[in-house]
């Protein structure tokens, strides 16, 4: 595979696809969850979004028997969530070969941005940290917009899409998870998975059928420029 020339930027995954990083995710899915067991959703109204990975029935619950705590719920879930990416973000550290690539495609004319889960003061601190913050021509995070916004929502390719000044079909995007690979889908933009994360090849087709296009890591992507 060659990269298409309708191409016009690439833009990438943050956690186990541009940067190595250690996230409790574990901890992480559960803050949505126990803020609202805290304000007594019912455990029905809870399973039918642990099912999808979603808030939609929890919020609406709240909406109808508690709207109060709705002012600045969405602020305490991603501030718990900010303090959880950053326990460990001292040995947060670019994949080898990653730089490599990001300059690569710069000096080709490219665009690269950063379209991630992770919030933003997590992104900047990680990513500033290694140096490499100011390579990227754009980053979306997960608290720059509403929550229903990020992948993988079509929405949240579009706001990359929006900062860099391309379409969304002219976008390569690169991810570690199924989330960036239906964000891509969602939005007409092209994929491929990396296995340096949390999904290896079997999740991957599981997911995504044999024909997804995958590589070990981003800086294998050299090898198709």
């Amino acid at each position: 595979m060659a990269l298409d020339p309708r191409i016009k930027a690439v833009g990438f995954d943050m956690d186990g696809t541009i940067m190595d990083t250690k996230v409790d995710y574990v901890k992480l899915a559960r803050i949505v969850e126990d803020e609202f067991v805290f304000q007594g959703v019912p455990e029905e109204v809870i399973e039918q979004d642990r099912a999808i990975d979603a808030m939609s029935h929890g919020l609406a619950w709240l909406k109808e028997n508690k709207p109060e705590v709705l002012t600045g719920l969405e602020k305490r879930i991603n501030d718990r969530a900010t303090a959880v990416e950053c326990e460990h973000a001292d040995i947060a550290k670019p994949f080898p070969g990653a730089v490599d690539l990001i300059n690569e495609l710069k000096s080709r004319g490219y665009k690269v941005a950063i379209l991630t889960r992770g919030g933003r003061e997590y992104a900047e601190l990680i990513m500033g940290k290694s140096g490499i913050l100011d390579l990227f021509d754009g980053l979306v995070a997960r608290d720059d917009y509403p929550r229903a916004e990020a992948k993988p929502s079509a929405k949240a390719m579009e706001h990359m899409c929006q900062q860099i000044g391309v379409k969304c079909d002219e976008v390569l995007f690169v991810g570690d998870g199924t989330a960036d690979w239906l964000t891509a889908v969602n939005a007409g933009s092209q994929f491929i998975g990396v296995t340096s994360g949390h999904t290896d090849e079997a999740a991957w087709k599981a997911a995504a059928g044999e024909d997804i296009f995958l590589l070990p890591s981003v800086a294998d992507i050299l090898k198709l420029l």
